[in-house]
């Protein structure tokens, strides 16, 4: 049994839980807003944990590069540096191995040198360096390096990049990290039966605090992606704590908490805001489009958000039409808003054994609305 992760209720596949962390609680099924840069765009932690945030998301790549894990380090840590109490994970830069294949020099089983996005320099990533830069970061929540390929690659490769990724795996567990840190592993395989299930064999033998299906989401058919998560997530260890990585779209979150996925994360509703858009139950609403000019409604009737609260939707069209940063932050608020509301839903749906029935009430509303 694990002394960090409890399974308080299940309805079918779908779990409520708590993960326990040095810096508190968090409820699952959890949704994480993603703090690239020891940031969540636009928004306050203050705004953050208003809205229902329980845990966010950093990225080891961007903040090794800047401003440099020593200097955080030196700041007293990143919770303090970017003036956040609760949880965080860091990811290893394995999801880089994807996004960023372009500015990969080199990938062997010593590791990944990626020349800088920042200033073209080359940098060595291995599982030991990855573990240093984590523990000086002192996230609550270490991911290990792994090799996240494109959804297209040869079987051959593929098979390669879970060989290598257990390795990975197996050398960064042995390597130093900060007190109280948690470490997940990462099975890969990308929809291959044979490959994904031997992935997760190989990465739950570890025995890490939890563990996330990598290599999905990233290209291949939905339809495909939900089935695999449906076998894949069964196959985890089911006293850890189960984190797909990178997804966010309503329909999305509640097929992998119907599926048994304790965590997940995406940049969707930032960058979503960013465009200007509103994720709402009306659907997504394109707050540039002509049919807002004069619409005196709230984004969303039953949303408590600072903009919807107080700000139509006719207001935020100027915003964003304008180009004002009001207007990002407000969509930002919204989009959070929504997403973390309908994981907490689901979480009680689940509590109550009627996931099913909301699930199925959730996306015809967003069906109908279409």
């Amino acid at each position: 049994m694990s002394e960090t992760f409890s399974v308080t209720a299940t309805d079918g596949a779908a779990r409520a839980g708590i993960l326990r962390t040095a810096h508190g609680d968090v409820p699952t099924p959890a949704f994480m807003p993603v703090g690239t840069k020891a940031t969540v765009k636009t928004v306050d932690p203050d705004e953050l944990r208003a809205l229902g945030t329980t845990i966010l998301l950093g990225n080891t790549y961007h903040l090794h590069f800047r401003p440099t894990e020593d200097l955080i380090a030196e700041l007293g840590g990143l919770h303090r540096f970017m003036g956040w109490d609760g949880p965080i994970l860091t990811d290893s830069g394995g999801f880089q191995v994807f996004s960023l294949r372009d500015t990969i020099a080199a990938v062997d089983d010593g590791g990944v040198t990626f020349n800088s996005v920042y200033d073209g320099s080359p940098e060595l990533f291995t599982p030991e360096t990855v573990a240093a830069i984590q523990s000086k970061l002192g996230s609550d929540i270490a991911m290990c390096l792994d090799i996240c390929p494109p959804a297209d690659i040869p079987r051959a490769e593929l098979a390669d990049a879970v060989r290598r990724t257990t390795l990975w795996a197996t050398r960064q567990l042995a390597a130093p990290r900060a007190e109280g840190q948690l470490l997940f592993g990462i099975a890969q395989g990308a929809s291959d039966p044979e490959l994904r299930r031997r992935s997760i064999a190989e990465i739950a033998e570890l025995g890490f605090d939890g563990h996330a299906l990598g290599g999905l989401a990233i290209g291949e058919e939905r339809g495909v992606m939900f089935e695999t998560t449906s076998w894949a997530a069964a196959e985890l260890p089911a006293d850890r704590p189960r984190y797909f990585m990178g997804i966010g779209d309503p329909e999305g979150v509640l097929e992998v908490i119907e599926r048994g996925v304790d965590m997940f994360d995406c940049v969707l509703p930032t960058r979503t805001a960013r465009t200007g858009s509103a994720l709402t139950w009306e659907g997504r609403l394109n707050l540039r489009n002509a049919r807002f000019a004069r619409d005196p409604k709230p984004l969303d009737e039953s949303c408590s958000c600072p903009a919807c609260s107080r700000f139509s939707r006719a207001y935020l069209r100027h915003l964003i039409n304008q180009e004002e940063l009001l207007g990002l932050r407000l969509l930002s608020l919204h989009n959070l808003r929504f997403l973390l509301d309908l994981t907490a839903n689901a979480r009680a749906a689940i509590e109550q054994g009627r996931l099913a029935a909301y699930k199925a009430e959730a996306l015809g509303r967003l069906a109908s609305a279409a």
